[in-house]
């Protein structure tokens, strides 16, 4: 047993006010496993548990000057509570906004040539980066966006919690979003048409 595991969370909290790093890693080292299992309890997600108490931990060290922290366990408690419910906003949020998005690659029929180069260019350039996903992002994402599959019947299928569904279309969406980048003006280019034409 390490000297710094007999320290009180009330006197680690003071020190970490302080700026005193190894406190820090010492509250980081007592709570990451227990705020890890809370996140991964409501999110059935690995990878958005791991994101969350990340998140948690870095707010705490940014805010450590200004955070006057009386009960240490209800704090971190209701830092999960905020962080999943902050956690799956975003993802409505991103699935609204991405959703659009997809239908209109796949709903507009592009009359001119130009468009349609574009819209293929654009299509190479989605399936490109469809094959850099994980194994299980890449399957869940093709049988939802290209098999029009929901995300109970992917649940189903393969055997997952829908959140799990749902954060591996999320990432994939992310990743996309990031990968196309680069193609902004082709793809503003194409959605102009498509809206000028509508």
């Amino acid at each position: 047993m390490s000297v710094t595991s007999l320290i009180s969370d009330h006197e680690l909290v003071k020190r970490l006010e302080t700026g005193e790093e190894w406190a820090f890693s010492e509250l980081y080292r007592r709570y990451w496993k227990k705020l890890f299992r809370q996140a991964f309890s409501k999110t059935g997600s690995d990878d958005a548990a791991k994101e969350i108490v990340q998140d948690i931990f870095l707010d705490l060290w940014q805010r450590r000057e200004r955070t006057h922290i009386q009960e240490l366990e209800r704090y971190l408690a209701r830092a999960v509570k905020y962080q999943v419910l902050d956690f799956y906003d975003r993802q409505i949020l991103r699935k609204r906004h991405d959703e659009a998005i997809w239908a209109t690659f796949y709903e507009g029929a592009t009359e001119s040539v130009e468009d349609q180069m574009a819209f293929e260019e654009l299509k190479e350039k989605i399936l490109e980066c469809i094959s850099s996903f994980s194994e299980k992002t890449r399957q869940i994402f093709t049988l939802n966006r290209m098999e029009g599959k929901s995300v109970l019947e992917i649940s189903r299928l393969l055997n997952l919690p829908e959140r799990t569904v749902e954060y591996h279309i999320t990432m994939g969406l992310r990743h996309l979003r990031g990968h196309l980048k680069e193609y902004i003006v082709l793809l503003l280019t194409l959605f102009t048409s498509l809206i000028i034409r509508k």
